[in-house]
Formats: structure tokens, sequence, C-alpha cells
């Protein structure tokens, strides 16, 4: 897949989670030198800038069991238009976010452009409750079910007409399941490598089980917070015992290995808990290991 040109497209959203500062997740990415490693890689980069989102304080909760979801709907409706358009451009969509309820968006538009995607979630948690199992009613812990087609929100997203086959999904790096989280990924079968997997079976390994289980193009869902804290402590919810720098980057130089990586987004960045953008900075490496940047 020889993808040239990369469409960077900002979400400063944070209206999926309690705990503020994401909204700013763009902005640390971008600030790391994104665009300008982006052109040293040979890439023509075209920045979208920033989707206007409303911050909490200028709107309603709405809902308690889902909570700002005409506003997250809203946003995301904006964004599956423009990531389809960008796909179907042949270009890549790079998504900054933002909470990781944007994803919801980001994978609409996707399916629309490339019907038989796959996608790898790489995140500390599952992301799979509903309304009626969420203990939150944070809706950044709910894309995964939306995907699945497990709940009947965000309608029109189209995802009460369609989902993405629980086949197609991989969850990577997970270590913080809810009980009502664990009960549908096992009714589902989604294939899950918790950190216990891949602490016994390395990196490697699980990237080649990924790539036959998903031959298609792939499209990477990136929450930083699937990082240990100890090396990307700014992000939205931070879980002790995660994925090593080494570790994180060799799964995306092995994926970018693959030329089938299509699309990606990067969640849940947030500057107010993180150390001289360390975490932004962490995030922007990843990016450029994904899509190609070796060591020699």
């Amino acid at each position: 897949m020889a993808i040239r040109d990369v469409d960077i497209v900002g979400v400063p959203m944070d209206l999926g989670a309690d705990r503020r500062g994401v909204d700013m997740g763009p902005y640390a990415i971008r600030y790391a030198g994104l665009e300008h490693d982006l052109c040293e890689l040979g890439f023509e980069v075209h920045d979208h800038h920033n989707l206007n989102v409303p911050g909490p304080e200028n709107t309603d909760v709405a809902s308690p069991k889902a909570k700002y979801l005409p506003q997250i709907e809203a946003a995301c409706h904006d964004l599956r238009t423009l990531v389809a358009e960008i796909l179907h451009e042949a270009h890549l969509p790079l998504v900054l976010g933002g909470d990781h309820s944007i994803a919801i968006g980001t994978i609409a538009g996707l399916l629309d452009a490339l019907p038989d995607a796959g996608v790898l979630w790489v995140d500390a948690h599952g992301d799979v409750n509903t309304p009626d199992t969420s203990p939150s009613g944070n809706v950044h812990g709910m894309p995964v079910a939306v995907v699945l087609g497990q709940t009947a929100l965000f309608g029109s997203l189209g995802w009460r007409e369609r989902h993405l086959d629980p086949a197609r999904l991989i969850l990577f790096g997970i270590r913080n399941l809810d009980p009502g989280e664990r009960v549908l990924l096992r009714q589902l079968g989604v294939r899950v490598f918790t950190m216990s997997e891949i602490d016994q079976v390395g990196v490697p390994a699980a990237a080649r089980e990924i790539l036959q289980l998903l031959p298609g193009p792939i499209h990477l869902s990136v929450d930083m917070d699937a990082m240990d804290p100890l090396e990307a402590p700014g992000v939205g919810t931070p879980w002790p015992g995660g994925l090593t720098y080494r570790e994180a980057h060799l799964a995306m130089e092995l994926l970018a290995a693959s030329g089938r990586v299509a699309s990606m987004e990067v969640v849940e960045v947030n500057p107010i808990a993180d150390h001289e953008n360390q975490t932004g900075k962490f995030a922007e490496g990843l990016i450029l290991s994904a899509l190609g940047r070796s060591i020699l």
C-alpha cells in the first residue's frame, strides 16, 4: 500500500471522559514536530487543522448513562465525512485526539471507503461498555461496543444498519476490563491480546497473528494509555503495567513492514498530566514508526 500523502485531522474533544485535558492532545502531538518529520519520511502532508468541538462548559451533559452524547455524535459525524473523503483520495487519514470516543467517527468513515478493513485497537481498556454496563457513563469507554453493533447509540452514523465484524477487530495491550466488558468480549469472540499474553509470547509473535487475522487494510486506533505510565504519564486514564517504549515501537514497525496500514488515530494525550511533552513526543514517534520510519 504505497500511500505518499498523509492528511492530519485534529479532534480536540474531551467530552467523552471525566478528566479534562485530552482536548489539547492534537496540539501536543503536532508540537512534537509531526509535520516536519512526516515530510522527512517523504510524505506529502495536508493538515486539515482541528474540527470545531464544544467544551463541556458550553453544553449539557444530557443523559448520565451516555454523557454529552449529542455533541459527541455531531463531532463524529463531521469526522466520518472527512475521513471517508481522505480515503477516497487514496490518502492516509491521521486523526489526532481527543478522547477515544472519536473512533466512532473515524471507523465509520473508514468503512465507508474501505469496507473490508480491519481494526487494531491498542489500549489499556476494552472500551466495550454500553450505557447499561458503563460504571461512569463516559462515552470514551463505549466506542468498541458501538462499532460492533452492541448498542443503539450513534444511529446517524449508520451503526444501526451495519457494524464491524468482531473477526475484523483485535484488542492489543489490554489490562483493565469492567465485568460487563469481559462478558461481551467472550460472547463475541473478539481476539484480545492482554498484557499478560504479550509478556508471555512477545510482540513479534503477536504481530504475526494480528497480520494473519487481519488480511486486508488495517486501521490503527492507538490510545496512549496502552503505554506504561512511567513512559507516557500524560494520558487520560493511566493504568500501570503497560507497553514499554520498545515494545510499542516494535509493534508499530512490524505493522509498517506489512505495508497494510491504511489509516491511524492516536488519542488520549493529556498535556496537563504530562512532563515536558513526553507523551506527545512518544505519540509522535509511534506515528512515524507505524508509517515506516526505521533505524537504518
